[in-house]
């Protein structure tokens, strides 16, 4: 049995929004999961970030300040795909199992359509993660390709 998610506090930032130390945690946490976890040397900065929406998923921490424990980036129609997008899809590796991912994509797809209007959203997907994705009405469309040695699948939520 796993345990239920952290609370946190969510919060959608354009990113002239992020303060430094917000923009920081953020690419710690997509460089700790996408570059030394997946061992994938790959360009995060994609040029990409000043367009997009961000969803912080934040927790205060003992130290003091914010933990960001998730993290995804919204991009409107028309940046990465013809669709709105949701993609640097990250949960902190410490929170594996205990449903923060679905809590993650619920906020994410509600803050899209919130902020953009309810509308197709397509996303690039790693393969092995096809399942968890249907779970929040994405289906495969098309073939499976090779992006920075990772198998990834385009998926869309009509």
């Amino acid at each position: 049995m796993s345990t239920p998610p952290p609370a946190l506090r969510w919060r959608c930032l354009a990113f002239a929004e992020l303060t430094a130390s917000e923009l920081y945690r953020a690419l710690q946490l997509r460089a700790e999961v996408f570059v030394v976890e997946q061992t994938c040397a790959f360009q995060d900065l994609d040029g990409r970030d000043m367009q997009a929406l961000h969803l912080l998923g934040e927790r205060e921490s003992e130290e003091g300040g914010a933990a960001l424990l998730a993290y995804a980036r919204l991009l409107p129609a028309g940046t990465a795909f013809a669709e709105a997008s949701i993609g640097r899809v990250v949960t902190a590796p410490a929170t594996r199992g205990s449903g923060l991912g679905h809590a993650l994509m619920r906020q994410a797809t509600a803050e899209l359509h919130r902020r953009w209007g309810v509308q197709p959203i397509r996303i690039g997907a790693q393969a092995h993660l096809q399942a968890y994705y249907r779970q929040h009405g994405f289906e495969p469309q098309g073939a499976l390709y090779l992006e920075d040695g990772i198998e990834h699948i385009e998926m869309v939520r009509l």
